[in-house]
């Protein structure tokens, strides 16, 4: 797992955190960083959290200076938790995320972090046609707070298909659900309550990375800072 800690805001400078699989004896994560500031990578070996298992299928966002990515405290593995860390790789957060036996998809957004996943009922099961935006404000937050819920019974009579989050837009409360079988792909705006345009994709599509234009533009500053 990897991630891009870059804010064309405050500098031109970013780090990549490449993240290797945890140790489930010693619930050791190795984490190599570069720094394009020294131009060289630097290895932390310590544990990223105590008892804590990065989550693999999940993605690093970068947001007020830290790195966000999801794990399994104390290696249960239908438990999970937000972890916050500087860019020495040292943890300075864990935060429950809501419904923490239900996995979903995180983002920066508005200068928020954003966390998308589908709702539960009363007995904790899953409400396919059901979906929560849940928010972290900013850097002090230690909890989300539910900005919307919205239903997808529509686009679930219109295709037939059960979906879950993939994505968040960076811009605005809309995010990107796909199909169990990772057929199609659609937006949906949280806000207003529509649906998007549906694509269609290639057959078990399981992974998805935003496209980020413009990058080069952002790191060509005059004063190089």
């Amino acid at each position: 797992m990897a991630g891009l800690a870059f804010d064309p805001a405050v500098s031109s400078h970013f780090h990549v955190f490449c993240f290797e699989k945890t140790s489930v004896e010693t619930y050791k994560t190795g984490v190599n960083i570069y720094s394009s500031q020294t131009g060289a990578w630097s290895r932390r070996d310590g544990g990223i959290a105590e008892k804590v298992v990065l989550f693999f299928y999940s993605k690093g966002v970068f947001l007020n200076g830290m790195m966000y990515v999801i794990g399994n405290p104390n290696g249960i593995s239908n438990e999970y938790a937000l972890l916050g860390m500087d860019m020495e790789g040292k943890v300075r957060k864990t935060i429950p995320m809501p419904y923490g036996r239900r996995f979903g998809a995180i983002g920066s957004s508005q200068g928020c972090l954003l966390y998308g996943v589908a709702s539960v009922d009363d007995n904790n099961k899953t409400l396919d046609s059901e979906t929560e935006l849940w928010c972290l404000k900013d850097c002090d937050s230690e909890e989300f707070v539910l900005k919307h819920t919205a239903s997808i019974d529509e686009l679930i009579s219109m295709t037939g298909e059960k979906y879950r989050v993939a994505g968040i837009h960076p811009d605005c409360d809309t995010i990107y659900l796909v199909s169990r079988g990772g057929d199609t792909m659609v937006p949906y705006d949280m806000q207003h309550q529509k649906v998007g345009c549906i694509l269609n994709l290639e057959k078990n599509t399981q992974r998805f990375l935003p496209y980020v234009p413009l990058f080069s533009e952002s790191l060509a500053d005059g004063d190089g800072q």
